[in-house]
């Protein structure tokens, strides 16, 4: 469920990110708007929740190489 979490977590992010892009083009800031996407803020909270995505899919191995079990 730790993964769910932290997924949402990165999606309310990247959220609040877009939001704050749409009032930047909003004001006709274009310039303002392209550095936010391509080097600021918008760009840091998409590479985050790129990773936790990429982390959930890099196999499923416990510390000590082998299969997570749950609860035996």
């Amino acid at each position: 469920m730790k993964y769910g979490k932290q997924a949402q977590t990165a999606l309310d992010r990247v959220d609040m990110s877009l939001g704050k892009l749409r009032t930047l083009v909003k004001n006709g800031k274009t310039a303002d708007a392209l550095y936010f996407m391509e080097k600021g803020d918008l760009k840091d909270k998409f590479e985050e929740l790129q990773n936790i995505i990429t982390i959930s899919q890099v196999g499923q191995l416990g510390a000590r190489g082998t299969k997570n079990t749950g609860t035996l």
